[in-house]
């Protein structure tokens, strides 16, 4: 039968690695975060509080698009970055900021419950939990020259709000993988491990959590 997983974390965390590792080890279709050319960014860098929301519609509308063209695959998918996302972490960080301002945050609030009710959740949320040390040193590893000037408060800041989301999530079931721990690139064996809690958990089963 087929399934929707959808893979969350923290910048740097190893997210669309693992969806491929995954689909490559179990037979899935891997579901990544398109190039979006975002018409608001140049004017949103300028000047955020006056383009954040307009940039942050556009993504939320892009990201639904591209979840409606996920339910039509035929088998089991793995996401790259779920659509609560944007909303719960990424928006929220700039109306906390003070970019989005009280009004267009309700209005955008409003947008994005409702467009997410009209479709389905996930079967499984597979988050990816780091501490702001591990993410940075994986975001240097990396190398993409956009990312070098990531601060560490802004990693924490987005921690916070990942686990904020996670702490009210009820719509499906959410597996937390101890990221720090479990290095699923060089070692096989934790890549294994966690193909094998995720297929208990999409089961039902009672599964003991990563110790």
């Amino acid at each position: 039968m087929k399934k929707f997983i959808a893979v969350a974390g923290n910048i740097g965390v190893g997210k669309s690695t693992l969806v491929q590792m995954l689909c490559d080890r179990l037979g899935w279709e891997p579901f990544f975060e398109g190039v979006v050319d975002n018409p608001y960014l140049a004017d949103f860098y300028q000047d955020m509080p006056a383009w954040a929301f307009h940039s942050q519609v556009f993504f939320l509308s892009r990201r639904l698009r591209d979840l409606r063209r996920l339910m039509d695959f035929p088998q089991t998918v793995v996401q790259d970055r779920s659509v609560y996302e944007d909303a719960e972490i990424f928006a929220k960080n700039l109306y906390r900021q003070g970019f989005i301002s009280e009004r267009d945050w309700e209005t955008y609030r409003e947008l994005y419950e409702v467009l997410t009710e009209l479709l389905p959740p996930p079967d499984l949320v597979v988050y990816l939990n780091a501490s702001v040390p591990v993410l940075l040193q994986r975001i240097a590893l990396r190398g993409r020259d956009y990312e070098k000037n990531i601060a560490p408060d802004y990693l924490v800041r987005l921690n916070v709000l990942y686990d904020e989301w996670l702490a009210d999530f009820a719509l499906c079931p959410v597996l937390i993988v101890p990221a720090d721990r479990l290095d699923f690139v060089a070692n096989g064996h934790h890549l294994d491990l966690i193909a094998q809690k995720i297929q208990e958990k999409l089961r039902g089963e009672q599964l003991v959590l990563f110790d």
